[in-house]
């Protein structure tokens, strides 16, 4: 054992593995040391973050062009929509009936409300019956009763003007007319006295508001 031991320890080692052991030696004096921090620093330096990286932080909102001008007054202009197309006739059947056997009846209806009293429903009826003879020339006083109704109302001129519709779809235009009084809470069929009498009744009718009483 100590012969074995005595050769071990008498190995012989090269030139080319002493070169190599000191220069591991010179590589670990060389390494450089941490250098600590300054003693009046009491936290490391933060570190800088890239504003661009983060998405959120640099999403900005869409800028909203504002609206081209005069839009407002054009589409002032223009007017408001029907709540019935011309074709809606079906949407009351009584009415259409009626005007398709009485269109007089219906037009002074409509001449009564649109005047606020100022025209009867009967003188209504006889003016246009009889301009229906006169080459059926009634066409021209109900469109200029459907223009006061769409001033009226602030309606749109459509599917096409006042003159065109009364003299191509008179029955047709009348019935419209007579369905938007009626939508918006004024049913032509009354007369203008009976629609007055019919919003006194409405409002003798609302209940007072509750009030408490202050102590």
């Amino acid at each position: 054992m100590e012969s074995h031991r005595h050769g071990v320890d008498s190995w012989p080692t090269s030139p080319e593995s002493d070169g190599q052991e000191q220069n591991f030696h010179s590589l670990q004096r060389e390494t450089p040391q941490p250098v600590p921090f300054p003693s009046n620093s009491h936290h490391p330096p933060e570190a800088t973050v890239n504003p661009v990286a983060n998405s959120s932080d640099s999403f900005q909102p869409k800028m909203q062009l504002p609206s081209p001008p005069g839009r407002r007054q054009r589409m002032a202009q223009i007017g408001r929509p029907w709540t019935s197309t011309i074709y809606d006739c079906g949407l009351d059947g009584t009415n259409a009936t009626m005007t398709a056997l009485c269109p007089c009846v219906t037009f002074g209806h409509i001449a009564e409300i649109v005047d606020e009293g100022q025209t009867s429903c009967t003188l209504g009826s006889l003016m246009y019956m009889l301009l229906v003879p006169a080459l059926c020339s009634c066409w021209i006083v109900a469109s200029i009763y459907r223009k006061k109704l769409r001033k009226k109302y602030s309606l749109v001129q459509a599917p096409a003007e006042d003159c065109i519709l009364h003299f191509f779809c008179p029955f047709c235009s009348l019935c419209q007319e007579f369905r938007e009084l009626k939508r918006r809470g004024i049913d032509p069929a009354l007369g203008w006295m009976g629609y007055l009498a019919k919003q006194h009744e409405e409002t003798l009718t609302i209940p007072p508001k509750s009030q408490m009483m202050s102590i």
